[in-house]
């Protein structure tokens, strides 16, 4: 038995890998709205505008808690009961996606929760905030480290391998492991960070 699978061969397929065409390891026609993601941060942080950096800490934690969450306790049990071509074939076209989505939303959530902090006055050490700050970053940090150390390298490695000729359905159900564990890890810290969110806005 060969742990070598065709992610898009019909289910019983022996024979040579079949005509496929590659996977995009990075969706070009997401990269346009990531940039202007990325340059609204970037004015917004020089410009110091107060209801710009609200907005865009605000919205991509958000976005970054409701991916870790969804990722980790709703996709990652359905993967787990899949078969391994499915996996590969549910990852063909979830995977390009996180590979744009997760680096832009960390870098919205980080640049501009530490300017809110700042503008805030959290960051003094005479705040009431300020101890709930430092864990807030301790937590985050460790998020930042996971979300783009393991999650994104697992993400653009399961992409290469499935654009090899005959992709190995045992490599990408490892990598698939890993991007699901360390998601549900990502989601349990996230509640962490909501408690201390909700703590430093009711002070």
């Amino acid at each position: 038995m060969t742990d070598d699978v065709d992610v898009t061969a019909p289910v019983g397929h022996a024979g040579p890998p079949l005509d496929r065409p590659k996977i995009p390891v990075v969706p070009l026609k997401g990269l346009p709205i990531a940039a202007v993601v990325v340059i609204f941060v970037a004015v917004t942080v020089i410009g110091n505008w107060k209801w710009g950096l609200i907005f865009c800490h605000v919205v991509g934690g958000g976005l970054w808690t409701g991916i870790d969450l969804f990722v980790g306790l709703v996709i990652g049990p359905i993967l787990g009961r899949l078969s391994i071509p499915a996996r590969a074939e549910f990852s063909a076209r979830f995977m390009p996606k996180m590979v744009i989505i997760m680096p832009t939303v960390v870098t919205m959530t980080l640049a501009t929760g530490f300017q809110v902090a700042r503008k805030l006055g959290n960051l003094s050490t005479t705040n009431p905030n300020h101890v709930w700050l430092i864990v807030s970053f301790c937590v985050v940090g460790v998020m930042a480290v996971i979300a783009l150390g393991i999650l994104e390298p697992a993400n653009i490695a399961v992409l290469f391998e499935m654009n090899k000729p005959v992709p190995n359905g045992e490599r990408i159900q490892r990598l698939m492991n890993r991007f699901i564990y360390t998601a549900g890890i990502t989601g349990i810290l996230q509640i962490a960070t909501l408690v201390i969110m909700t703590r430093v806005a009711s002070r």
